[in-house]
């Protein structure tokens, strides 16, 4: 376990060095205090003066930082995720009471209430202020930190819309209490929880209780995913767990997965088109992200256009390629395969010759372009 995430380490720390980390502190009203703080920046955040990101605030900053950070850069950089600020909000001398709660109502308290307020009215608004900040916010906290973040999704419009909660260290009612919660949410919202088979005994079976209770929910808002991790402690599940909780909040950034294309695209029923579309709205929508369609997810979507025979929207795929790629021959492959296909070869003839002057993009060449234009000017005698 130990050369895992030793080996994690040495992965992410060259991207982790070429991101932005900015030690700063902020003046709390509320806490009557100076707290310390870690932040990373996208990579040429001062360049995309134009572009804003997603937040993700991590708890337990003096140890979590670090591993989040590196990972979030190296996911983003191979565009799995998007690119976002994280922040670590150092607790090393003030976790258990920034994270107080009282014993009668089980709920933020003292100190507790004054943390709480802190990270929703003084550093929220000090990063909106501050840096081009995005709508969409995470927040992830370790044992009695990841407890506390689920105060968040007590109130009537919650902070956060996902929550990562390693090993939490359940306050009691905190599992009726959060059920319920996730059982109306009308937004939607991402929660992820993970133990491990050698975790802590106590904090395991409240979390596998909780597990269980999560699992019984049927609320299409709802993104929920646990893991129990074989062999795994309480400190070391940390490093299994970050990479897949980051993965399962952003799947939908990803690129069409080979699981995607198996379980949705080849099915004759669906649209292909739509999915695509659909699948870049909800990013712009859920991430502030307005991205360029991928040309592997062009791709995926016309292989399986082909296999299913969906000439229509193959037109369609041509269009909206043509707006994302004008310069390549991606609209014109696909405009001269729907002629081909519809019964019209001397307009799919001329589409592949107008690819002369266009700029490659995938497998798609000039020789590769002309000699199907070749091929049916041979077969029909033009």
């Amino acid at each position: 376990m130990i050369k895992k995430l030793l080996f994690l380490l040495l992965l992410t720390a060259p991207y982790l060095i070429l991101a932005q980390t900015i030690h700063t502190t902020l003046q709390s009203t509320k806490l009557g205090e100076t707290r310390d703080l870690k932040i990373q920046l996208p990579r040429n955040y001062e360049e995309n003066f134009e572009k804003s990101y997603p937040v993700m605030i991590v708890l337990d900053g003096d140890y979590l930082f670090e591993p989040v950070a590196g990972n979030v850069d190296y996911y983003s950089y191979w565009e799995d995720i998007p690119e976002m600020i994280v922040v670590g909000v150092v607790q090393s001398q003030s976790r258990e009471r920034d994270a107080a709660y009282d014993e009668q109502t089980f709920l933020p308290s003292g100190e507790g209430a004054a943390f709480f307020e802190f990270l929703g009215m003084e550093l929220m608004t000090h990063l909106d202020n501050t840096y081009r900040t995005a709508p969409f916010r995470v927040i992830m906290g370790h044992d009695y930190t990841a407890n506390f973040i689920n105060y968040y999704l007590l109130k009537d419009k919650p902070l956060f819309q996902g929550y990562i909660n390693l090993s939490p260290d359940l306050a009691p009612e905190m599992a009726n209490r959060i059920t319920s919660s996730l059982e109306r949410t009308s937004s939607e919202t991402w929660f992820y929880m993970a133990t491990a088979s050698e975790d802590i005994p106590d904090l395991k079976e409240n979390i596998v209780t909780f597990d269980t209770k999560l699992k019984m929910l049927d609320n299409k808002n709802l993104h929920y995913n646990f893991d129990n991790f074989d062999g795994a402690t309480h400190y070391t599940l940390v490093g299994m767990a970050i990479p897949r909780a980051i993965e399962d909040m952003f799947d939908v950034y990803r690129p069409i997965s080979l699981e995607d294309y198996n379980r949705i695209l080849l099915q004759t029923s669906f649209s292909g088109y739509d999915y695509l579309i659909e699948k870049y709205e909800d990013i712009k929508t859920l991430f502030g992200v307005d991205k360029r369609i991928r040309v592997n997810d062009f791709m995926a979507v016309y292989n399986a256009m082909e296999k299913t025979r969906n000439w229509n929207d193959l037109k369609k795929l041509s269009k909206i390629a043509d707006k994302h790629y004008p310069k390549t021959m991606l609209a014109t492959y696909f405009d001269a395969r729907y002629e081909e296909e519809s019964g019209n070869p001397k307009k799919a003839m001329r589409s592949y010759q107008n690819a002369y002057g266009q700029e490659p993009v995938a497998f798609l060449t000039v020789d590769f372009m002309l000699e199907k234009a070749e091929r049916i000017k041979k077969d029909f005698g033009y």
